[in-house]
């Protein structure tokens, strides 16, 4: 799997300090700007001090920079209580001259904006738990609590700016939490004008469903992503979203998979879809999407290929019982080992959560088959774009680790068969449509190729049946029709 956060600095001019936050250095081309200020800013519970200590923590742990966080809010054991839970020990740490924590209490009626109040105290704490450590990171958290005293815009810029010149001098990579103003970006206004780099979390509320939002609103000498960027708050701790490639730098594979049904491979030339490509099976309630996705997944198990089964609709047990009854063994594939389900519902969770399980899950498992049913139900929780902003980028993901994924989906009956609620099959490298038709007073099942990206196939409807032996597609060749590869 591709670590995002070793990535290589592609801007010379500007040396990169990775945070070692999934999907963060991505969108950041790297990471922050080493020996620079970075803020972090936004409102209560939006995540700020977090991601600080996880730049602090990672360093650590993972780049072998130690580093320093100054707190003026929150006591040392405020802070390693409220961490522990993500897996992160931060006494630990400072027992291993890792970090080193310097709760600081200022009483603004305190401050004084001439006369015997200046940075000088700050500079010899800061100075010395740096030396302490040999510190190459340090948190500021948060800067209102150390200039709350002061009034005077111009005073402020200036001790501001000093702060910030004190703290490039000492070579380290600072990153200083802010919180959000009213009519501008910070409560004073003033700090993203010096800063380097300028961090916004946004914590909102949409549908009764809590969501968080991250955009990089400057990055002076580099490149990131413009955008406004799903991040997850869980037991692994802090992650951003998309955790994929912004491009398309992956390699393809020619190597063809069975659908586990003959007759559709049939019409796909005889030899079914590419390996890592993503298909869709789209139709009305009733016919039999599941059912040829589990044929699917139990033919992968039984050439020892491991699988992964979203469900969004039903639980396990009910999707293994129902299989049974058509003659497909998934419980064959869960005692071995080859399948491995993952049941919820939509609504349990925001759509950051059901994407973030997705990738973790992936990455644990392994998985060379990925099946998502169905992906309209997530249409319950967020809007049509949101699902599909993050469908793209989770298809690029399953493409770039050559994972096959299958897909579901829900159409209303009365609609134009060829819509997909989500409007994700544009996306898809193989669409196939199932349908119900009446004739002579019974009910059939029909299905055909919509598109298959790069493979010749069939352009007739076909006759299929749910039979006690799986999913059974007849050739049913009419005039008129022939054989051709049809491009979306």
């Amino acid at each position: 799997m591709a670590q995002n956060s070793k990535r290589k600095n592609t801007h010379p001019g500007i040396v990169k300090c990775p945070t070692g936050i999934p999907g963060f250095d991505e969108v950041t081309n790297g990471g922050l700007p080493r020996g620079r200020t970075t803020l972090i800013y936004g409102g209560p519970g939006c995540g700020k001090t977090l991601l600080g200590i996880t730049f602090l923590v990672r360093g650590a742990v993972d780049y072998g920079e130690p580093g320093v966080l100054i707190a003026f809010e929150e006591t040392e054991e405020e802070l390693t209580s409220n961490v522990t839970s993500l897996g992160f020990d931060l006494k630990k740490l400072v027992a291993q001259k890792k970090l080193a924590i310097d709760h600081i209490l200022i009483d603004p009626s305190e401050s004084k904006e001439s006369g015997d109040f200046n940075l000088e105290g700050l500079f010899i704490r800061l100075g010395h738990a740096i030396d302490s450590v040999g510190a190459k990171r340090i948190v500021l958290d948060t800067i209102e609590s150390l200039f709350s005293g002061f009034d005077n815009e111009l005073v402020l810029r200036a001790e501001l700016r000093r702060l910030f010149h004190w703290l490039k001098e000492k070579g380290v990579t600072a990153v200083i939490t802010a919180e959000r103003g009213d009519a501008t970006l910070t409560r004073h206004g003033l700090e993203e004008y010096v800063s380097d780099c300028v961090i916004l979390l946004d914590h909102r509320i949409n549908s009764l469903i809590a969501t968080r939002r991250l955009r990089v609103v400057k990055y002076r000498g580099s490149s990131h992503g413009p955008d406004e960027y799903p991040f997850l708050i869980s037991e692994q701790g802090i992650s951003v979203l998309p955790i994929t490639s912004l491009g398309f730098d992956y390699d393809v594979s020619t190597e063809y998979i069975s659908s586990g049904i003959t007759g559709f491979d049939k019409i796909l030339a005889g030899k079914g879809f590419y390996r890592g490509s993503s298909i869709l099976v789209s139709g009305t309630a009733g016919t039999g999407k599941t059912s040829i996705v589990a044929q699917a997944v139990a033919a992968a198990c039984a050439r020892g290929e491991s699988c992964l089964y979203f469900a969004f609709e039903e639980a396990s047990s009910q999707i293994v019982r129902n299989m049974q009854s058509i003659g497909i063994d998934l419980e064959r594939g869960i005692k071995s080992g080859m399948l491995h389900f993952s049941a919820s519902r939509p609504s349990a969770y925001g759509l950051e959560m059901h994407l973030s399980t997705i990738h973790r899950l992936t990455e644990e498992l392994k998985p060379r088959i990925v099946v998502v049913d169905p992906v309209t139900n997530l249409g319950s929780i967020a809007p049509i774009s949101e699902i599909k902003s993050m469908l793209t980028r989770l298809i690029d993901y399953f493409k770039m680790n050559h994972i096959t994924a299958l897909f579901t989906s829900l159409t209303e009956g009365g609609q134009h068969e060829e819509l997909s609620d989500v409007g994700v099959s544009s996306l898809m490298d193989t669409w196939l449509v199932l349908r119900t038709i009446e004739t002579d007073g019974a009910r059939n099942r029909v299905l055909y190729v919509v598109k298959s990206r790069g493979i010749p196939h069939s352009m007739r409807t076909s006759r299929y049946q749910l039979t006690n032996r799986g999913v059974i597609v007849t050739d049913d060749s009419r005039p008129g029709r022939s054989r051709g590869n049809k491009e979306a």
